[in-house]
């Protein structure tokens, strides 16, 4: 496995030196970073390819070593990937570091920058990585009259916690990132020939197997703890497989899939304590429960958005609703280790969703993989209401930039593993053994947005008023 991104980087200034220098460092350890990426290299306008937006660190609290193994990062870790994050960002400054309630991003602005740095040879700055403070966007609004489209939505300065993730301020929410952005764009049309996108890991039907066998010849005492058997459990359920279907496999934004996928298991699983009061593991709840061998709950994070709106002739448009849920239903395990559902919820493991659901907010905060991965499903949505409803067009800018057919700006680009050691946990109830080990994300962008109700008042509600600066790719609107 490559840890690093596949283009160098570029010492243009002493920051990126200083970095560039402490990631080498870093990939010696054998760390790759799931959940964040910096904008710091660049490529001069001379170059094959355009500018740079990938670094990797280990923050989040999520890491893969380059045997595939995924594991929560240790804190020692995390305060050095702290560190590197913040020799590398620099914290906004003036009107940028107030907080807002309607940040306006124009994309015609925003490309017209990206152009520039490219033909100067200058780095992606801070500014627009973490495309200026944003940390939703609630309305798209299409400007005829400019050529222009707008993103609006509330944004705060961001910060470096002391696990290294980049989050607003006042909030503690991930920023929204460029990278993400665009990435966005470049997946609507292979999420559209994929039927969304999908991330999950999932064991093999010879593990289930092998654990099956494994499990049969178990014999416990009254009042002895299971535990001992964790690590031949694990042997016996080998490796699991991620499976990403929509994105680009090597994109930040897919990382965040399979981080938050991992992430939701562990709390589920007991694996690690969950950081939110009110959400305990499922095993926790399904303790001294009756439990079949045969079945196995699964759980997945899906969009959560109330109906897009629209004002009468389609010019501002409103997203809203919290982003993410969290699904369940039961698989049940054939002899053979296959695996079939036929939609039904065990009544545990349904209130288990239903809680992580309800407590979805403060777990983001708590660890903000899981804003990362509303954030990726918010631009998601972005970029596909932007194609679907042809807004593009209709306002007459030329989104070549973002959605990369000139090459211009180039994503950071990773190498995750087919495969990885196996992450389950295991109950013994009343009537043998549960095993639960399945999860993912799935995004449907397409759904969202063909689900729409008009409201007149929208063009009314958003005013946008222009940017004092003329060159200036945001402002603050009233």
């Amino acid at each position: 496995m490559r840890s690093l991104p596949r283009r160098p980087f570029s010492a243009k200034s002493p920051q990126t030196a200083v970095f560039s220098h402490r990631v080498r460092r870093t990939a010696m350890l054998g760390l790759a970073c799931l959940t964040m990426v910096l904008s710091l290299s660049v490529a001069s306008s001379t170059a094959e390819a355009g500018l740079g937006l990938g670094q990797t660190s280990a923050v989040g609290g999520v890491m893969i070593d380059p045997e595939g193994n995924v594991r929560a990062a240790t804190p020692a870790e995390q305060k050095e990937m702290a560190e590197m994050v913040r020799a590398a960002v620099q914290g906004p400054n003036g009107e940028l570091a107030q907080p807002t309630d309607k940040r306006v991003i124009s994309l015609a602005r925003l490309q017209e920058e990206l152009r520039e740095m490219h033909e100067t040879g200058g780095r992606i700055d801070d500014e627009a990585a973490f495309l200026a403070g944003m940390q939703r966007i609630e309305y798209v609004v299409v400007d005829k009259e400019n050529n222009d489209l707008l993103l609006v939505g509330p944004a705060e300065a961001w910060e470096v916690r002391a696990d290294g993730a980049v989050v607003g301020k006042q909030t503690g929410g991930s920023v929204l990132r460029l990278d993400d952005l665009v990435t966005a764009f470049r997946s609507v049309e292979e999420a559209r020939r994929d039927g969304g996108i999908r991330c999950s890991i999932e064991p093999t039907a010879e593990g289930r197997q092998r654990l099956r066998g494994f499990l049969k010849n178990v014999k416990l005492r009254p009042g002895q703890n299971p535990a001992f058997l964790e690590a031949g459990m694990r042997e016996a359920f080998g490796p699991q497989m991620i499976k990403l279907a929509g994105v680009a496999t090597d994109s930040r934004f897919a990382r965040t899939l399979v981080a938050a996928d991992f992430e939701m298991k562990r709390i589920a699983m007991a694996l690690t304590e969950s950081p939110v009061k009110g959400l305990p593991s499922y095993l926790q709840m399904a303790k001294n429960k009756r439990q079949s061998s045969a079945q196995s709950p699964r759980w997945w994070m899906a969009c959560d958005y109330d109906p897009v709106a629209r004002d009468a002739d389609g010019t501002v448009w409103m997203i809203s609703g919290q982003g993410v849920k969290t699904l369940t239903e039961e698989d049940i395990v054939a002899a053979d280790g296959s695996v079939a559902s036929d939609g039904r919820q065990d009544p545990l493991a349904l209130k288990w969703a239903n809680t992580m659901t309800e407590k979805f907010n403060d777990l983001a905060k708590a660890r903000p993989v899981f804003r990362d991965l509303r954030n990726v499903m918010d631009l998601s949505v972005v970029a596909t209401l932007i194609t679907q409803e042809n807004l593009d067009q209709i306002s007459g800018i030329d989104l070549s930039v973002l959605r990369g057919t000139d090459s211009l700006v180039e994503t950071a680009s990773f190498e995750l593993p087919k495969s990885l050691s196996p992450q389950c946990s295991f109950i013994h109830g009343r009537a043998g053994w549960t095993v639960t080990a399945s999860g993912g994300v799935s995004i449907n962008a397409f759904g969202i947005v063909d689900n729409q109700v008009e409201q007149p008042e929208l063009k009314t509600l958003v005013s946008v008023k222009k940017a004092d600066d003329a060159d200036r790719w945001w402002w603050d609107g009233e």
